[in-house]
């Protein structure tokens, strides 16, 4: 499936952004200032690419046609796994951000440990994430969901991504900083 294939690349894009922020932590941690554009363009991008472009295909089109077509075995790995995790990366970076702005205004420690802590929560979560959904979550799909179901995913993934165009200027703009 075509969708599968751009959902894998979408994931490796993200694995270099989980590189890149585990870097990054590191180097705070061996006593560098906090670089605020890199995390402010890091939780810009992980808004509104990781979550909004990418997360979304999964959860509106495949997620949703795996748990109505394929019943209790997709429903708990999609409901009660997927879904869960996206909701904590979530939370992590609304945590983060949190404590990226607390920190920028009052310079407690504690503020800079939750950097990090809530940082590498993110990476972990969303590398074992994107293992499960490589690995067993896509190929359970693609190797069970009915050929007309897999036509509409891939209608509607085409026509994602025809959306997706609107942001690529800004997404570009955010690599440049992250990678910089």
């Amino acid at each position: 499936m075509k969708s599968i294939d751009v959902l894998v690349k979408e994931h490796e894009e993200i694995s270099k952004l989980l590189d890149r922020l585990e870097v990054e932590c590191i180097k705070i941690l061996e006593g560098s200032s906090i670089d605020y554009p890199f995390f402010e363009a890091s939780i810009e991008f992980i808004r509104d690419y990781a979550d909004k472009v990418h997360h979304k295909k999964e959860e509106d089109i495949l997620f949703k046609y795996m748990v109505e077509e394929l019943g209790g075995a997709a429903q708990k790995l999609i409901q009660h796994g997927m879904l869960v995790e996206h909701q904590l990366g979530r939370h992590y970076i609304t945590e983060l951000e949190k404590h990226l702005n607390e920190y920028e205004s009052n310079g407690d420690v504690h503020d800079r440990l939750q950097i990090i802590s809530y940082t590498m929560a993110y990476v972990n979560i969303l590398r074992m994430h994107i293992e499960k959904e490589n690995s067993v979550v896509y190929p359970f799909g693609e190797n069970n969901l009915a050929c007309g179901t897999k036509e509409l995913i891939e209608e509607e993934t085409k026509e994602r991504l025809s959306e997706d165009e609107k942001i690529s200027e800004r997404k570009e703009e955010l690599l440049k900083i992250i990678f910089k």
